[in-house]
This record gives C-alpha cells, structure tokens and sequence, in this order.
C-alpha cells in the first residue's frame, strides 16, 4: 500500500508540474545574449557581461527552468585584460558599451567551449574546460576574424567549424586545439536582408543544416529567422515563416514583453525541442529598465520540417504562462512541497547591482501563427 501510494504521489506530482507551466523570464534582469547547449542530462547556460568583470557567467540547469549560477568562464586578467576599456577616447567613439558580446557555448566529445567577441577591438577568442563549474583555459584567439562580431563554433563528426558575421555571415573549419583556419571561407550570405544580422547559430536535423539568427537589432524590431540546406555551405532557403519568432507585430504591440531574438535552440533529454531568447520587459510605452533578460519558449520541430516556435501556447495575448514545460519533472527527489524551488539569481560580484525592484507578474513569450512543413 505505502509503494502504491508513492507512486501515485509521484504521478501526481509530474502531472501538476506539466500543467503548472513555467513563467517567464528564467532568469530575470540583465541577463542578454544567452546560449545554451546540453551534456547529458544537464544544460549549461552563458550571457555576454560587456565590461563587467568576472566575465561571462555560467548557469547550470536540470529542467531549463531553474537555473543556479555555477561559476564564471572568464575570472583572471591573463584571460580578459578589461581595465583600460572603459576611457575617454572609447567613449567619445560611442563605445560606451565596450567588453565580452554575443557568447556561446558548446559541448562536444566531453569538453565546453565558450566562445566570444571583444569590444572595441573585436577580436575573437575561445577559451575550454571540462568542468564548466570550474576554471576555464587561457584563451586560445582567432586571428583571421578581426573586425566581425557574433562568433559560434558548429561540430560535426571530428571537425569543428567557425562561425561568423563579417558583413555577410562566414564559414570555415578550424583547428579547434589552436584556433588556425583550415581550408577556405565560405559565405552563407545575408539572412533575409533585415538590418543588424548577428547571433547565428547551425543545427543539423534530419540530414538538414539550419541557420538560424536575429535580424533587426536588439530594440522593439528584433526578430529570429531560419534558413536551411543540404549542404553546410549553402545555398540556404528561405522559411516562408520567417519570423519565427518576433513580438514586432500589431497583435503583440501591447505585450509586456519586447525586443525578442538573439536566440538559441537545445533538444531535451525527452526528445522536445527548445528556445532559449533575450527580451525586455516594458515598463509603460516602450520603456525597460531590467535590461535584456532570458527567455524560455517550447519548440515543435517535426521531421524534415521547419521549427515552430511556441505555436499551441497561449492564445490570449496577456496569457500569463506556458503551459508546456521539459518532461523532465519526475526525476526531482520528493520533499515536503509539490512546489518548484524559486530560480535562483546569483549575486555577482558587480557594482551596478543596486536598490531591490519589485518585479511583475512574468508574462509569457506569445509567438505568431506559422504552418509547419
């Protein structure tokens, strides 16, 4: 009888976590540029930090929801230098917002890469490790980028690929122990023509090579597309879809929540896909003082077809919250509560942190309509 009565808890408790949803923003305040990757069954999460330092923070998550910071990837000046970036003749160039953009992070054969762009010089870098709780390697830089922003690495097999945006977005195998280019760049091309591409990313499913990146800027445009081919160096067709994902429309003009993109998709350990996004959440007309903030939103990703974001969730533009969450729930240990622990926000060690801001009920990421196929 007790047995029978465990797992009807359990079962209970898995049924209530699925239809209690998630609330968004996972991690809430200043928290731009996200990325993501999975080991196992863990996800590991990172944000760009610009000229704050330690540099880069990492998270570390069992269900995408809560996360709990557990180290940084950049904590000594042999590293990042960071000191004389932010002086008078940056400033009067407009780079006020100098430093670590546009992070990724990577898992592949074991080991995590993170891999950035430094302001102004806009040099790229990577640096590795094999516990990303821990200290991170000297960095290991690229020295045939220089001047270009938004750096990922893509692996496939025993190759790794460099990725980045350099007026179009470029290609091309690297060795990964040195960062050397090997053979030739290729060109991927422009998007769709919106202003400001960036933050591109490649996945390969079903025997397809999809591009996905932002387009618009990070303001009340931004917005996500995807392309994809048979070949990783292209051509790359168009999503008739596209945006996938954007609150730049009329129905979405009154959403609490603006400036969707810069994303990142994972695939959880129950086979579900998922997007990782930066957004603001708007405090009267347009208005934010949060800062770009990390968002979750569930992904329907057939085969041979094209992902669609957060279609069967909330179809009322105010709906609080997605009621869809990673199955993953049934793997928590019983307590006393059938409640979620809160998410955790990590205290860094920065000064800009300041008086306490009481933060509104979490609105929920509303996507627009797209047929799948």
């Amino acid at each position: 009888m007790k047995r029978l009565f465990t797992t009807i808890l359990l079962c209970a408790m898995a049924w209530m976590a699925v239809a209690q949803g998630f609330k968004n923003p996972v991690l809430p305040g200043f928290h731009a540029d996200p990325s993501v990757c999975r080991a196992g069954d863990d996800f590991y999460l990172v944000n760009s930090t610009f000229q704050y330092f330690p540099g880069v923070p990492v998270f570390h998550s069992k269900d995408l929801i809560h996360w709990e910071q557990v180290g940084n990837c950049l904590t000594r000046k042999s590293q990042i230098d960071l000191s004389g970036i932010y002086n008078q003749d940056n400033a009067q160039r407009g780079w006020t917002n100098a430093g670590v953009y546009a992070t990724t992070i990577r898992h592949h054969n074991g080991r995590f890469y993170m891999v950035t762009t430094v302001f102004p010089s806009r040099r790229h870098f990577y640096v590795y490790t094999d516990n990303p709780a821990g200290e991170w390697s000297e960095p290991i830089v690229i020295d045939f980028a220089i001047g270009s922003c938004d750096p990922t690495l893509y692996f496939e097999d025993d190759k790794c690929y460099f990725l980045w945006k350099e007026g179009d977005i470029k290609i091309c195998e690297i060795d990964v122990t040195t960062g050397k280019k090997i053979g030739e760049i290729h060109h991927l091309g422009v998007g769709l023509g919106g202003r400001y591409p960036e933050g591109p990313h490649i996945y390969k499913k079903d025997g397809w090579y999809y591009m996905m990146l932002a387009e618009g800027g990070t303001e009340q445009g931004h917005h996500v597309n995807i392309l994809r081919s048979r070949s990783l160096f292209g051509p790359y067709e168009n999503n008739k879809a596209n945006p996938i994902l954007t609150h730049f429309s009329m129905e979405m003009q009154n959403s609490d929540i603006q400036g969707l993109g810069h994303a990142d998709l994972v695939q959880a350990p129950d086979s579900s896909w998922w997007m990782i996004c930066l957004g603001y959440r708007t405090s009267g007309y347009l208005l934010h003082v949060m800062g770009r903030e990390t968002f979750l939103a569930p992904v329907r990703w057939d085969k041979n077809a094209w992902p669609v974001v957060n279609k069967p969730i909330c179809s009322a533009p105010r709906c609080r919250k997605c009621l869809l969450r990673p199955n993953l729930c049934v793997r928590i240990s019983i307590t006393s509560s059938a409640t979620p622990p809160p998410t955790v926000i990590p205290r860094w060690d920065f000064r800009w942190v300041g008086t306490a801001l009481a933060i509104p009920t979490f609105r929920a990421i509303r996507l627009p309509s797209a047929t799948v196929g």
